[in-house]
């Protein structure tokens, strides 16, 4: 018999908490402790894209200058 040879269907990657391979069952992840510890950065907010509030880009503008519409 011919051995086939089974291309896996992600590539292997290191876990993105501690850089260890990770594993199927937690993927991207190597254990659900670097899975936990990803979920509560996202809940507490760490991963949040800054935005400026309108009222300091109304600031921002120079005295006399008008804004264009």
């Amino acid at each position: 018999m011919a051995e086939t040879i089974v291309t896996p269907l992600r590539p292997k990657r290191p876990c993105p908490e501690c850089g260890r391979p990770s594993q199927r069952a937690t993927f991207p992840f190597c254990s659900p402790r670097c899975k936990d510890i990803d979920l509560n950065r996202w809940l507490s907010g760490a991963y949040a894209i800054p935005v400026r509030d309108e009222e300091e880009d109304e600031q921002e503008t120079l005295p006399g200058e008008s804004e264009r519409s």
